[in-house]
């Protein structure tokens, strides 16, 4: 059966779109909903802030060291096949976080759940790119998008009635009946696809490498151990090398940082997502802990990012096309920094509408003025033959850089120990990396402004175009995985 045949508006089409919706859908309800549970389950199982810390990290962790080769996985044995490996990984992984009896046995299966992440979250779109005709993947691709973006609200109220209802657990248990969905609908409907050219071997010691220096820096930085960090530095570099020897065959080839504008703008991902990573890790379990929101409550506060994205994004997008990226991402991070510094002034006592719903609007925002500009810049400041890789890079790159601020810039703020059972200890540390944070913006900023000086979006081609309309989307979601 031939790619690229399926026209979305046929039954066919519609259910590829909703296999494809529901299980990168998983996923992101996985990355929106478990923040929100942080401080039950912390309770439930009597964990401290590391291992609060490794709840989150340890599904981004392995999701950002494997992800790159999950994607070449599909691409030669089939997208499908390893797509499903994906779901039922995911679905398994999922079972054992709901079931662990202590919090050590929720970090690995948190991080068996990743390494499932890694086969569909890449596949999810690369099933579209294959099965629809030409013509019509730039609307699959929206229509994904949107879906997803509606996930993406729908998250954390999600979680914040399934902990108040059913309890934390469910949270991970609900994805069980969405696996068996996605299974059956796309084991009928469907179609296999592979890259008939994909030759070479894989790279499976790069992602070694990678997957276990994240893990020595990560270990180190939130244990504040130097031998764990060093060593994570060590194995960092022992990948830069090995990519270099075995470029173009490496993980990461070298070629695609030939461009200045795209390395520029992979710095700015990091720095940003940084940022955001600790935003979204703490902002939840401060306004329950501190402030005395419900799950619910606490969780619907980042639905107006979500809303403003689906609705201003495309638009800043048009924006970045006419008059270049440089001013609409400068502003948007600039939007977001200040946005920060008003939320170092939630805690207890704070009101939902007055300080809580502004803060988060403005921050929306702005992330609204500047992911658009920055994820099409990445595609069209790489050569075409690096779209694919090029956006799989960054969307590596975002993870990486919330997986190693959330394991750093808490402890530094002094949000340690048992620091989540006392309010006022982790309201001061809350403060402090809101600060900080506004500080990594503010850099992040300055590095957009000196450094993208081109308008790289005036001329983009019809490939790019489609791939850019992805990027935007829950592959790289700013919510997805923190």
């Amino acid at each position: 059966m031939k790619n690229g045949h399926i026209r979305l508006d046929s039954a066919r089409g519609r259910w590829v779109l909703l296999t494809t919706v529901l299980g990168s859908g998983m996923a992101l309800l996985d990355g929106t909903v478990v923040n929100v549970a942080l401080p039950a389950l912390g309770e439930s199982l009597d964990a401290d802030m590391a291992g609060l810390q490794w709840t989150v990290n340890a599904y981004t962790l392995t999701l950002a060291g494997l992800i790159l080769l999950g994607g070449s996985l599909g691409d030669r044995y089939g997208r499908r096949k390893v797509f499903l490996i994906g779901v039922a990984w995911f679905a398994l992984a999922s079972a054992l976080c709901g079931l662990a009896p202590n919090v050590e046995m929720l970090i690995a299966a948190r991080a068996l759940q990743g390494v499932g992440g890694a086969l569909l979250t890449p596949g999810s779109l690369a099933i579209i790119q294959a099965s629809f005709v030409r013509e019509d993947r730039p609307r699959a691709i929206g229509a994904w998008s949107g879906l997803g973006g509606v996930a993406a609200a729908v998250g954390p109220l999600l979680g914040g009635w399934l902990v108040e209802t059913a309890g934390w657990r469910w949270v991970f248990l609900i994805n069980l009946p969405l696996a068996v969905l996605v299974v059956a609908v796309a084991a009928r409907h469907v179609p296999e696809s592979r890259d008939v050219t994909a030759t070479g071997r894989f790279d499976v010691l790069g992602a070694v490498l990678a997957a276990l220096a994240l893990a020595g820096i990560t270990y180190g930085l939130i244990g504040l151990q130097p031998i764990p960090l060093v060593a994570g530095c060590l194995l960092g570099a022992a990948f830069v090398w090995l990519q270099i020897r075995r470029s173009p065959d490496a993980l990461v080839p070298v070629g695609v940082f030939a461009s200045k504008v795209f390395t520029a703008v992979n710095l700015v991902t990091f720095v940003m997502y940084a940022a955001m990573g600790v935003v979204f890790f703490l902002l939840v379990v401060e306004l329950q802990v501190a402030a005395g929101f419900s799950p619910v409550l606490a969780g619907s506060s980042m639905i107006p990012m979500t809303i403003l994205m689906l609705l201003l994004s495309s638009r800043a997008g048009e924006l970045a096309k006419r008059i270049g990226p440089r001013l609409p991402m400068t502003g948007g991070i600039l939007i977001c920094a200040a946005a920060l510094l008003l939320m170092s002034r939630i805690g207890p006592g704070s009101d939902y509408l007055t300080d809580v719903l502004p803060t988060t609007a403005l921050f929306g925002l702005g992330v609204s003025a500047a992911v658009a500009p920055l994820t099409a810049t990445v595609l069209a400041s790489a050569e075409e033959r690096y779209a694919g890789v090029a956006s799989g890079v960054n969307n590596a790159v975002a993870r990486t850089g919330g997986l190693l601020a959330v394991a750093a810039i808490p402890p530094l703020a002094g949000l340690t120990g048992d620091a989540f059972h006392d309010p006022v200890v982790f309201t001061t540390g809350f403060h402090t990396t809101m600060l900080i944070s506004a500080a990594m913006m503010a850099a992040a900023a300055l590095i957009a402004f000196l450094s993208i000086r081109e308008n790289v979006l005036a001329d983009v081609r019809e490939h790019a175009a489609e791939t850019e309309a992805c990027t935007g989307c829950p592959v790289q979601s700013p919510q997805q995985g923190m």
